[in-house]
């Protein structure tokens, strides 16, 4: 049974950094938990061990013992060395497994999280931020949540021996160290939350100035840097946003050090006070050789975990507070229910109806849509065109369940939309974005993922050929098994026109009864647009098609025209008789016209 790990509503804790690796891969957990232990106990071990080393060897030189009395200390100092000497080995083994198996069930929860949000979360800025803090290296922050927890366990187990060893002798002397670590203590916890809001503040900066560090080195933009020249305005805002994290960390950092290592101080003056006492029982044999090196060593110990190792574990507690905040946030995120359900395999359509829809964005109070009214029927080829920002897009999104939250009715079949499942919608509406994804795989890859329950070379290829690909299918050295873009070596580029045709293609392997192109062939000049829709509309005859633009070009080609203006219905007709009706639509042909000529 697959055990939940990102669940909605809960408030992670730190010990949920012990428990899901735990959930996730119980055997190698166990083994890191007793390690932790017994290198706890290492250092207390290695001191016993080292003085009776000395001792009995002190003792045969001096003649009064057995060499043969040397044998067990020594076997106890060569199982120490041989431990310390494997041990890592044999972790470093324990964690990349353990990485392994968090990164197949955790990472995997988390991306599935990701990708059953309700859309409006993907679109908020806010919620955006939070998605992305939440699933940048998950598993590297379980992992240092874990660590962090059982690494200050280890250190109270390793103070409690070496306390114990120095108690048994000098009993004040225990006492002391403990009460100069109470201050240490609290001014750890308190400079762990002081950094956690400094490094909050930082994260700010740090965001900004990664978005521009990626302009000034990404490819993406490397045409518009050489051709507007602005590298050198960019890159002063980058260092601008780049100190500002740096100061701010700098800053916490150094009054980090100066807290910790000016407390450490007063540990160290007593640390050698008491080294300093121990040797008047040494002087008087109370104490022996080797039981002196062994508390000097206890003693020395003692001060480089006070004063560094406990601050530095109090503070990554305290940094990993952030991602436990996060996470709790995150999973309560609103979900699409049936978001990852595969496509039903087909979905009948005869008519979608629009009943005075009004619609507008979560956290705005302006109306995208308003009292919309529309009905589309099956077979007939639809263009929604308007000014940017009249609600076109919108419409796509409504339509495909991407949102729910709106007034009024949309009718699918007579049914209402949100009685249809995503598994249903998915397998009616095949949509080709504006801002279409170009995925670095092969050529085939790209266009057979528009259907995941039907894979066949020979229809992928048709799909392909359909649009107009045959040249570049000719043209790459592995045909469609070549990778496309600059990811994988070997991998070929295509020019943009050429990218909006593989989208299209997808569109089209898609077996949809409604295909709708939302603008995705923006980027081209006019007449190349009008040719897209013209091969798009030849390739889906006897489907319901939608064009969405804002050039008219391929709208001729519609059966019927529908003009959206402030959010409705402006005007609907085909091409002849909306230039007769001399209104939006005839204002906005006249004014591209030259555009088709």
């Amino acid at each position: 049974m697959k055990r939940v790990l990102i669940e909605p509503g809960r408030t992670y804790g730190f010990l949920d950094f012990i428990r899901i690796p735990v959930l996730v891969c119980p055997f190698f957990t166990l083994i890191k938990i007793i390690n932790q232990a017994a290198a706890a106990i290492t250092p207390s071990l290695q001191v016993l061990v080292t003085a009776s080393f000395v001792d009995t060897a002190l003792l045969i030189f001096a003649g009064n013992a057995e060499r043969g009395e040397i044998r067990l200390p020594l076997l106890g100092l060569v199982l120490l060395i041989t431990y310390n000497n494997l041990n890592w080995q044999l972790m470093s083994f324990v964690n990349l497994r353990s990485e392994m198996k968090l990164t197949r069930v955790y990472r995997s929860q988390v991306v599935e999280k990701r990708a059953r949000l309700e859309y409006r979360c993907v679109e908020d800025n806010e919620t955006w931020d939070l998605i992305n803090r939440t699933c940048t290296d998950p598993v590297g922050k379980i992992r240092g949540g874990f660590d962090s927890l059982t690494g200050a366990a280890g250190i109270v187990l390793r103070v409690g021996s070496l306390l114990s060893i120095l108690m048994a002798q000098v009993f004040w002397a225990g006492i002391a160290i403990v009460a100069m670590s109470v201050p240490l203590f609290v001014l750890a916890v308190r400079s762990g939350k002081e950094i956690y809001e400094e490094n909050k503040e930082a994260m700010k900066f740090t965001r900004r100035a990664d978005y521009l560090r990626g302009v000034l080195q990404g490819r993406d933009s490397v045409e518009e840097r050489a051709l507007f020249g602005y590298t050198d305005e960019v890159n002063r805002l980058w260092h601008e946003k780049y100190e500002s994290a740096r100061r701010i960390n700098t800053r916490v950092n150094l009054k980090f050090f100066v807290r910790m290592k000016g407390s450490s101080l007063i540990t160290v003056v007593l640390s050698l006070l008491i080294i300093c006492v121990l040797l008047f029982p040494l002087k008087s044999g109370a104490v022996s050789v080797g039981m002196f090196m062994a508390l000097v060593t206890s003693t020395l110990n003692l001060i480089q975990m006070m004063s560094w190792e406990l601050s530095h574990t109090m503070s990554e507690i305290a940094r990993n507070t952030e991602y436990l905040k996060d996470l709790s946030a995150f999973a309560a995120l609103p979900e699409m229910q049936g978001a990852l359900d595969p496509p039903e395999e087909s979905m009948p359509f005869e008519c979608v109806e629009f009943r005075h829809v009004s619609f507008r964005y979560p956290k705005t109070e302006q109306y995208i849509l308003k009292d919309f009214c529309l009905r589309m029927e099956k077979g007939r080829h639809y263009a929604f065109v308007g000014v940017n920002g009249a609600g076109k897009t919108t419409l796509t999104k409504l339509l495909t369940g991407l949102y729910r939250e709106y007034e009024g009715e949309i009718l699918l079949n007579g049914k209402p939309l949100e009685s249809y499942s995503q598994a249903e919608l998915k397998a009616c509406f095949s949509v080709v974005f504006q801002d279409f994804a170009r995925y670095q795989i092969s050529l085939e890859d790209n266009i057979a993922i528009g259907n995941v329950l039907e894979r066949r070379e020979e229809k992928v290829r048709e799909a392909a050929e359909s649009i107009g690909l045959s040249d570049v299918m000719e043209r790459l050295p592995e045909g469609m098994k070549t990778p496309l873009g600059k990811v994988k070596e070997k991998g070929v580029d295509l020019s943009g026109g050429e990218w909006q045709k593989v989208a299209v293609a997808r569109a089209l392997y898609r077996p949809a009864e409604v295909r709708i192109l939302d603008e995705p062939t923006a980027a081209l000049d006019p007449v190349a647009e009008s040719d897209i829709y013209q091969l798009f509309g030849q390739i889906s005859a006897g489907k319901t098609t939608i064009f969405i633009t804002h050039r008219l070009g391929g709208a001729r080609l519609a059966d019927e025209i529908i003009v959206i203006d402030k959010g409705r219905v402006a005007q609907k007709g085909s091409h002849e008789e909306l230039l007769a009706e001399n209104g939006i639509y005839a204002e906005m042909f006249e004014a591209q016209r030259s555009w088709y000529q």
